[in-house]
């Protein structure tokens, strides 16, 4: 039996977010997208209005993904809420190790997009941040951690500086480090036992 071939729109973006993370958005070109996806420019931009939209929707596309993929990471995790948090950061010391690591695909964005903040991959991002931040504080809040918003906005800290510092570095035990202050924070906004 043969399977179904995956929706245009579905392919333009798995093309579009193959190229933009290895290559950043800047460096690839529509006629590159529509290349790697098999179609004409013609038929990429009867999907997507213009490159600014199939960005968004590259960004939108890792948003759920990598949300569940930290949350998976802290489920799986043994030990208490500090444990949980450090795993987060631990397994991302482990995909920084892999060649094709680039980082954060919401920060590099970010950052060639830096003279655009009403670019809709700019909305894209802060929506993805947001919503990492408020997982993280209803974890903690149900934990009973002290000032669970602030920690939350703390740990996002950690984790972006983290991406931030392990590219320029290429030394992945920077992230580590930062989960190592993550857990610090953490057990210290949780109350005695």
């Amino acid at each position: 039996m043969k399977t179904a071939a995956k929706p245009t729109r579905e392919r333009i973006v798995e093309a579009a977010s193959k190229l933009f993370y290895s290559e950043g958005i800047r460096g690839v070109s529509v006629d590159a997208v529509a290349e790697k996806a098999g179609l004409t420019k013609r038929t990429l931009y009867y999907h997507f209005t213009s490159k600014d939209d199939l960005i968004a929707a590259y960004l939108d596309g890792r948003d759920q993904p990598n949300l569940a993929l930290f949350q998976r990471w802290f489920d799986e995790a043994e030990g208490g809420l500090d444990d949980k948090v450090t795993a987060i950061f631990r397994n991302l010391g482990k995909s920084a190790r892999h060649p094709k690591w680039k980082g954060c695909g919401f920060l590099r964005t970010a950052a060639e997009l830096v003279d655009m903040p009403g670019h809709p991959a700019i909305k894209t991002g802060i929506a993805h941040k947001k919503r990492v931040e408020a997982w993280l504080r209803q974890e903690f809040a149900e934990a009973g951690a002290t000032g669970a918003e602030a920690l939350a906005r703390q740990i996002v800290l950690l984790l972006d500086g983290g991406f931030a510092v392990v590219l320029l570095n290429r030394d992945a035990s920077y992230i580590e480090t930062a989960g190592e202050a993550a857990a610090t924070l953490v057990r210290a906004a949780l109350p005695v036992r």
